[in-house]
């Protein structure tokens, strides 16, 4: 795909929002709590984005959530959820929770450990059914990811699916490796959020480096390369 063809718009990761409150360090993609920015308040039904650091016995208290699709993700350490559905489960790095608030839930989250901090990416999308009753599962998404291929892991019409037209997409690719991915929705866009590394993108000049962003349109198949070791997560969506 040419870069002409492509409507691109570029997140670098020093100018997200950021805000440091002892227990927690957080960097937002896109308007969130005191960060607020005209320019980035969604991309399609992409709410929210958040990169989040909790310290040891840790974590954001019991609160109410209405309406939004939350995918939480860890990347090191212990998340623990408990909610008003009398759930309570411990997840680590390479599981996922899934929680559609509905017409409303309560929920925790906090780090596990004693010793060593939580890092996880909690995510919003708008659903595109309001009211629902409100549901939580967690997920162990390790046996749907493959090396060096980009690996879908949640979808509508699969075990792990969200309220609305939402694909979410894994890649650990070695450097120097070039992988391809086909949207699958109709009027979607996708973005990508580079967890670690740093990768290019199609036959453009835009190169992603560690939790950099892009949101992507028009476009019918995208292309990523590594410039090195790079994990990386691709949420597709309705725009």
């Amino acid at each position: 795909m040419k870069e002409a063809d492509m409507n691109i718009i570029i997140d670098k990761a020093d100018s997200r929002g950021h805000a440091n409150h002892g227990w927690l360090n957080t960097s937002h993609t896109f308007s969130f709590a005191d960060y607020y920015n005209p320019q980035r308040m969604h991309f399609g039904a992409l709410r929210v984005l958040n990169d989040d650091t909790v310290i040891p016995r840790s974590g954001f208290d019991t609160h109410p959530h209405k309406n939004m699709e939350v995918v939480s993700i860890p990347l090191k350490g212990c998340l623990r959820h408990g909610d008003s559905l009398e759930n309570s489960h411990i997840i680590e790095p390479g599981q996922i929770q899934v929680m559609s608030a509905g017409s409303g839930i309560y929920h925790s989250e906090y780090n596990a450990s004693s010793d060593e901090n939580l890092e996880f990416l909690q995510i919003w999308v708008i659903p595109d059914q309001t009211d629902t009753p409100p549901r939580y599962a967690d997920y162990d998404i390790r046996p749907l990811l493959k090396h060096n291929e980009i690996s879908t892991f949640i979808a509508p019409g699969t075990a792990i699916a969200l309220r609305q037209q939402a694909w979410f997409s894994w890649a650990e690719l070695d450097r120097g490796t070039t992988c391809t991915y086909r949207l699958k929705g109709k009027q979607t866009g996708v973005y990508i959020f580079v967890i670690e590394g740093s990768i290019a993108i199609d036959e453009t000049e835009a190169l992603l480096d560690r939790r950099d962003g892009a949101g992507i349109t028009d476009i019918d198949v995208l292309t990523v390369t590594a410039r090195k070791p790079s994990t990386i997560l691709l949420i597709e969506v309705a725009l």
